[in-house]
């Protein structure tokens, strides 16, 4: 049999469903979805079996305008998923259509791209008419030379099987590149914190935007077969350690509750988990903080 195997690279605005599309793709949760923007910070992959073809996803953070040394570090995660992919997908929101934001992104595949096919996902095709999505797709396709064109829905699944025959079809030959019961090759400590930081973005909601950062201290695995997580909730001031905290410890007890419970779906085992809240001026210039969470440091500068 004729193995094949490659990289997709999912680019796209903030929320324009990469993530949800990650997660439809390989069939598990693997990259986390809250409806605050650049949720997505690292590069995460995961790995979904079609046929013959094992295909590799490269979660890139939304594409946007940097202005912090973290939101540029996260732009450049994003063009290097891109440069270093097989095959690219842009992913754009269908009520949206060509945005400034789109404009900007279809620039810089033209000046990055290098030559790679590029496929369109028109996403969330439920909220217009199917008149204004031919138009959008025209448009796109007179704007740049996309490989092929899709109409999708991340959320319910609509022509998602569609665009994952063509990618299994048009990756490279060659033998797979990971065994294949594997999602995701992001290190399990990297995956719990994520977890834990989306459980706490959903919580805190407008509260604490992008100030805080979660890392797995410890990952002991116990006889019992259960493993123990220690993990530190960095933030910026005093006053966001209260809010993390909650009356009474009670928001951090519900954050830690909920992520412990996906944990232990997520690895089919107990988990102890324990959270410590601790305030870190400037966490967001520290290399250290950006390699934990699998951002390169020297990208924002």
């Amino acid at each position: 049999m004729t193995t094949r195997a490659g990289f997709v690279a999912l680019i796209g605005e903030p929320n324009a469903g990469k993530s949800t599309l990650l997660n439809r793709m390989v069939g598990a949760k693997v990259s986390i979805v809250t409806h605050k923007v650049q949720t997505t910070r690292a590069r995460l992959r995961g790995v979904a079996m079609e046929g013959d073809a094992q295909l590799i996803f490269v979660d890139t953070p939304g594409l946007f305008r940097p202005r912090r040394r973290l939101d540029r570090a996260m732009v450049a995660a994003a063009w290097t998923g891109a440069a270093d992919a097989d095959v690219v997908v842009l992913l754009i929101e269908a009520h949206r259509g060509l945005t400034e934001g789109v404009q900007a992104i279809l620039d810089g595949l033209r000046e990055k791209g290098g030559g790679r096919p590029v496929a369109l996902a028109i996403n969330k095709i439920d909220r217009v008419r199917s008149e204004v999505l031919l138009g959008l797709a025209e448009e796109m396709n007179a704007a740049f030379d996309f490989a092929e064109t899709f109409m999708i829905s991340a959320e319910k699944g609509h022509g998602v099987d569609d665009l994952r025959a063509w990618l299994a079809r048009t990756v490279p030959e060659g033998p797979w590149l990971y065994p294949e019961d594997q999602i995701a090759d992001l290190p399990m400590r990297m995956i719990a914190a994520e977890i834990t930081r989306e459980k706490l973005t959903l919580r805190l909601h407008q509260e604490l935007p992008y100030q805080l950062t979660v890392e797995t201290e410890s990952w002991d695995e116990r006889k019992d077969d259960s493993v123990r997580i220690e993990q530190l909730v960095y933030v910026v001031r005093d006053g966001h350690k209260g809010i993390v905290l909650g009356s009474k410890g009670e928001t951090i007890k519900a954050v830690g509750q909920a992520a412990r419970a996906e944990l232990e779906e997520f690895l089919g085992r107990k988990v102890h988990l324990f959270l410590q809240v601790k305030v870190r001026p400037g966490w967001q210039d520290e290399a250290e903080r950006y390699s934990a969470i699998g951002l390169d440091f020297s990208d924002g500068g």
